[in-house]
């Protein structure tokens, strides 16, 4: 259960010992306050956790620099305090809400619609984006239209809305489209929820700087050093995520049966069953593992799933005197091979995103979560279970 979000991906940045400044990464922040007030800022990256902290920073720094490799679609939060009577009506079903979530495809109580973005008029459309817009959340993704992760033309309609509300937000025209998607498809890289992301760039103390057209060339001791410029900063926040699903796991050096070391295994991606189990490693378990629907749902929920399966199996083991159980090849093949027809299936396995493994050098390309969706996941799990763990070797 080591997660599949904890080990921090920081870029080989030349120079980076040389920083006479602090600096920090978003996935180990300090437990103490820290305070930028007055200070020069550099936030690289802009995923979940830099969309985040830049109108948080640029509330008491001097001036922030925001470096941009590859905008996001980014969904509103709407974060707010919650109203009473909300959080009355929500405790008075939150076991319904909550079986709602475990059945679902992403584990979120949202509900499920059945109709293209095609099938729709523009002016029926935009109404459609536009009440789930103002909703906040996933609900953009999960409650307007069905097929946007299979076809890119509904897909392009998504798209569009979201560069329209940029426009509307960002008035500098020229930071809009640069903060504008165009090389990737909606959702097929994880959407960060922000909260005054867009409103932080029409202040005069924030500026996006596009790595695309100046890349990075080396940290110096006063600073960020691009193609073109030199900033000067006091400190730098790397907002660069983390080696996703696998870099945990295999960072633990796991050997299984004769020797065979998990790395080894996994050198051209990773093979399991069900995301729980991989052949050759008897008795390990994986909570939330890759080919398990883990990042593409709510964690929450898939944990639970996992745990729940997996204290089932070991009582099961226990009442049957079972010592050893291990993931058989074939089922495991099997398996594998359906993770990836499901993937290809979809749009995601055509950007370069943390999802499929492009942001960490040299690691395999593919998509690791499992995206057939929860509640199926979870129909096929019981299966297993019910059949008397199928799929797996038993021996005493």
């Amino acid at each position: 259960a080591v997660g599949c979000l904890s080990v921090a991906n920081l870029p080989k940045f030349r120079g980076l010992d040389s920083f006479k400044g602090t600096w920090y990464h978003t996935g180990h922040w300090p437990h103490e306050p820290v305070s930028f007030h007055g200070q020069r800022v550099a936030v690289i990256g802009t995923g979940a956790t830099g969309v985040q902290v830049v109108p948080e920073i640029a509330r008491e720094a001097a001036h922030v620099y925001v470096f941009q490799r590859t905008p996001n679609f980014n969904l509103p939060a709407h974060n707010r305090p919650l109203d009473p009577e909300y959080i009355r009506q929500v405790k008075a079903r939150y076991k319904d809400i909550w079986q709602k979530a475990r059945v679902s495809g992403f584990g979120l109580p949202y509900d499920t619609v059945e109709r293209s973005a095609l099938s729709v008029t523009p002016a029926e459309r935009e109404q459609i984006y536009a009440a789930a817009w103002n909703k906040g959340g996933f609900y953009f993704g999960l409650e307007t239209f069905n097929d946007l992760l299979f076809n890119r033309e509904a897909n392009d309609t998504a798209a569009e809305f979201v560069r329209a509300r940029i426009r509307e937000i960002v008035r500098d025209p020229t930071v809009a489209e640069l903060l504008s998607p165009r090389d990737h498809a909606f959702f097929t890289k994880r959407p960060p929820l922000e909260h005054g992301y867009y409103e932080a760039f029409n202040r005069p103390n924030v500026t996006l700087i596009d790595l695309r057209s100046t890349p990075i060339e080396e940290i110096i001791p006063n600073g960020v050093r691009t193609s073109s410029t030199e900033y000067e900063v006091d400190s730098i926040i790397f907002a660069t995520g983390f080696d996703a699903m696998t870099g945990a796991l295999l960072k633990m050096n796991i050997s299984g049966r004769n020797g065979m070391t998990l790395n080894d295994k996994w050198a051209e991606g990773p093979r399991t069953y069900l995301g729980l189990a991989t052949h050759g490693f008897p008795n390990l378990f994986m909570i939330t593992g890759p080919q398990s629907p883990s990042v593409l749902t709510n964690m929450t929920v898939a944990i639970e799933q996992h745990v729940e399966w997996i204290a089932d199996c070991l009582k099961y083991l226990r009442d049957n005197g079972i010592r050893v159980i291990e993931a058989e090849a074939a089922a495991e093949e099997s398996w594998v091979t359906h993770a990836r027809q499901v993937a290809e299936m979809t749009l995601l396995v055509h950007t370069p995103s943390w999802w499929v493994g492009a942001n960490i050098p040299g690691k395999p390309r593919l998509l690791y979560p499992y995206v057939g969706g929860l509640g199926n996941y979870k129909q096929q799990c019981d299966a297993v279970a019910a059949q008397g763990y199928t799929g797996f070797s038993l021996h005493s």
